[in-house]
């Protein structure tokens, strides 16, 4: 059984860390804030872009645009979209596991965060580029990475351009995805791109669909061309879409360090308790100790 000075110690080393937890609580509860109003206020225009997109292929062909053709092969390009620091629960393990589990030896990795490349070097995985994104997120800094990628596919060097990032539900929720970038399909165009729902099956009702105002043009009227501004427009639903992914990844990265830490401050809380009341059943156990060799030697000599 530890002594009580082993006890004094241990209390003082949990209160210390319990400071530092509490400390980077509150730093990560700053930032979560931040980062879920800005992934928040992004998901209504990637929504709408999706749509607009979803109008302006109806009217055109996937041989109008060719970030719409697919390619020959089955060389993939993936972008992992990571943290750059820890302490954040199993937000980096669960992410991991899937790209383990989905991708083959043909996936070659562009990363965005450091974790992600430590990860990709103790797997053994071949890694193309690697970015870094300030925080909050500049749309500038996406952009060279979602520009990297249309380049590369453009080439004909990849088949495919998928994310593996970390979709934020809400603050005790993060969901892992996978989501494919280039080509751009109308299977993808079809689904719900505000991210809330990515993943869920959700699709709106036809009643909660707005009145169609001009029929005939599919809901828009595109000038001066379908065509060209299909050719405007592909690439800005590419950029803004890996911009919004990164956006969700770094929401989920904050919300779940914020939890982690409010875990190891209550659990050190709770910890401090329990040796307190050790501490105090020895000392009290060694004052009565005392007592009765007080008592006893009393005694004797009487």
């Amino acid at each position: 059984m530890a002594n009580l000075r082993d006890i004094r110690r241990r209390i003082k080393s949990v209160k210390n860390t319990a400071q530092i937890t509490k400390a980077m609580q509150l730093v990560a509860a700053s930032k979560m804030k931040k980062a879920q109003d800005q992934a928040m206020a992004g998901r209504p225009y990637a929504d709408l872009l999706n749509d607009v997109l979803v109008n302006l292929k109806e009217q055109t062909s996937e041989e109008d645009h060719p970030l719409l053709q697919e390619k020959e092969g089955d060389k993939e390009l993936v972008i992992l979209v990571s943290t750059d620091k820890g302490l954040c629960g199993g937000l980096n393990t669960n992410l991991f596991r899937i790209v383990a589990e989905d991708f083959s030896d043909n996936a070659i990795f562009v990363t965005v965060g450091r974790k992600g490349a430590q990860f990709l070097t103790r797997s053994k995985k071949e890694l193309l580029a690697d970015f870094k994104i300030d925080d909050p997120v500049p749309f500038l800094e996406s952009k060279q990475i979602s520009e990297f990628a249309m380049e590369k596919f453009l080439s004909g060097e990849f088949s495919q351009v998928k994310v593996a990032f970390t979709n934020f539900i809400n603050t005790m929720r993060q969901d892992p995805m996978i989501e494919t970038l280039l080509p751009i399909s109308p299977i993808d165009l079809g689904q719900d791109k505000d991210f809330g729902g990515m993943g869920y099956g959700h699709q709106p009702e036809p009643a909660d669909l707005p009145a169609d105002p001009h029929p005939e043009y599919g809901g828009y009227i595109f000038e001066p061309s379908p065509s060209a501004v299909l050719d405007s427009t592909v690439p800005q639903y590419v950029n803004y879409q890996l911009y919004q992914m990164i956006l969700e990844s770094r929401a989920s990265e904050h919300s779940a360090r914020m939890v982690a830490m409010k875990a190891a401050t209550d659990n050190a809380k709770e910890m401090i308790k329990d040796l307190t009341l050790e501490y105090n059943k020895q000392r009290q156990a060694a004052i009565t100790a005392e007592l009765l060799e007080i008592t006893t030697a009393m005694r004797a000599l009487e």
